[in-house]
């Protein structure tokens, strides 16, 4: 066994202790954190530095690229799982195999899905609704965006296989990197060379191609623990895995593309009741949400890594204990987000919208009831990725559809009609109390079959 391989047992073998999860995750955490407020500022200067109708143009495209990023982001929660439990069964030829035919899928789908959105954007644009002023803009943005998705699928399907290789730091690096060239070129082209949303275009393509060429020549290296091997003598079975491997990471996908129908219908009903003050508050919710969700994100992503490698090594007690801890980590990160959600309500309010008008009233009390939501949606969360960790992919999905579709619609479209407004903000709430029901009731049900 090579240097690498032991530096891949010592990563993901082994008891784990609170100490060691925390040291671990910790760069996973930052990673997803980092970059979620690079991109809350990029909308921002858009909004503040080039205008609402090209940041309306902006939103009503981005959404697309968004949910073709999120396939990336299948392809690699997916596929990491099983390269981990691969690893944890002692074959790093087939993982590595399996690891390099993923990547190849990704760039080859990619490609096509590019050339299709690119050629199609003008049709796209309208049927997402925009009309004779933003198309313009929406067309622009998102043809500029499309030149760079297949870096930014890549990016995508890339962060997952940090923690897999025991270099979790490495992953936030180069978002960090990725962020500051996307910020400092909306400073450059913007406000600088006043380009306006074309230079916003263009500082996010190279932020994603920054984010997605890097990896790929790590991961091409010898030396980079879990390399890509681009050749044309794979075997048959792992072209199948490609199948597995997407239907193993669906349910990040699916809660990737729930989210964007969900936010829909919520901004309809809002429009419904309070107007547009009330969709302005729930954009600034939105934020705060993607926010704190980035935390439980990063820890779920490192942590797959551990439950897939136990797993394929057969280490029934390793799991229950990573089930164990891990539920106790989420629960009390849910509980300190919450209290922080709540208590920075109004500095958030103010921040986005300034102080002393109708927004930031609606947006402060909304906080406070919407912030509650943060003590179950991490252990939703994490009940879906330990799922996708066993290789159960159409449980994961059903945990994330269910969730983040099927009863947080059904509650927006019930709870105004006994509540009004506030039934609107409490939706998600017992939407996540009822997903904390099934969810749970599922890992009940499944401990005897994996040995947790």
């Amino acid at each position: 066994m090579t240097n690498s391989d032991n530096t891949q047992d010592m990563s993901l073998s082994g008891h784990s202790n609170y100490d060691r999860l925390l040291r671990t995750m910790c760069p996973m955490v930052l990673m997803m954190l980092v970059a979620s407020i690079y991109s809350i500022l990029d909308g921002f200067f858009i909004a503040r530095f080039v205008g609402t109708d090209a940041f309306a143009g902006m939103n009503i495209i981005l959404p697309v690229v968004a949910i073709i990023g999120a396939l990336g982001l299948m392809v690699g929660a997916g596929s990491s799982a099983l390269v981990s439990k691969t690893l944890g069964e002692g074959d790093k030829d087939r993982a590595e195999r399996v690891f390099s035919v993923l990547i190849s899928f990704t760039l080859i789908a990619s490609a096509i899905l590019a050339t299709i959105l690119f050629v199609f954007m003008p049709d796209v644009a309208s049927m997402l609704g925009a009309d004779a002023v933003l198309l313009p803009y929406a067309v622009r943005y998102g043809r500029i965006l499309t030149l760079a998705l297949p870096f930014y699928m890549l990016m995508m399907a890339f962060n997952p296989f940090y923690m897999v290789i025991g270099k979790p730091s490495l992953g936030t690096k180069i978002t960090t990197v990725s962020g500051i060239v996307n910020v400092s070129l909306d400073l450059i082209l913007i406000l600088l060379l006043d380009l306006g949303l074309t230079g916003a275009a263009v500082s996010s393509a190279l932020g994603f191609i920054v984010g997605g060429a890097f990896p790929l020549w790590y991961f091409s290296r010898s030396r980079s623990g879990l390399k890509i091997e681009f050749t044309s003598q794979w075997h048959g079975t792992d072209w199948r895995n490609i199948g597995k491997c997407c239907g193993n990471g669906v349910s990040e996908f699916v809660a990737d593309i729930s989210l964007n129908v969900v936010g829909i219908c919520y901004n309809w009903q809002l429009m419904r009741y309070i107007g547009a003050d009330g969709v302005a508050a729930y954009g600034i919710l939105m934020n705060l949400s993607f926010l704190f969700n980035s935390v439980f994100m990063g820890y779920n992503m490192g942590v797959q890594q551990f439950v897939a490698y136990n797993y394929g090594e057969q280490n029934h007690s390793e799991l229950t204990s990573l089930l164990r801890k891990s539920r106790v980590v989420v629960g009390i990160g849910g509980v300190l987000l919450w209290l922080v959600g709540a208590y920075c309500a109004p500095i958030i309010a103010t921040t986005f919208v300034g102080n002393g008008n109708n927004v930031h009233e609606i947006t402060v009390h909304a906080a406070h009831i919407y912030a509650i939501s943060f003590l179950f949606s991490g252990l939703n969360m994490f009940a879906s990725t330990w799922f996708t960790a066993l290789g159960n992919g159409f449980v994961s999905a059903a945990v994330s559809f269910v969730r983040t579709l099927v009863l947080e619609l059904a509650a927006v479209f019930t709870l105004p009609l006994l509540f009004g407004i506030d039934g609107i903000w409490s939706s998600v709430i017992v939407a996540e109390v009822l997903a904390l029901l099934l969810s749970s009731s599922l890992i009940s049900l499944y401990r005897k079959k994996y040995g947790y």
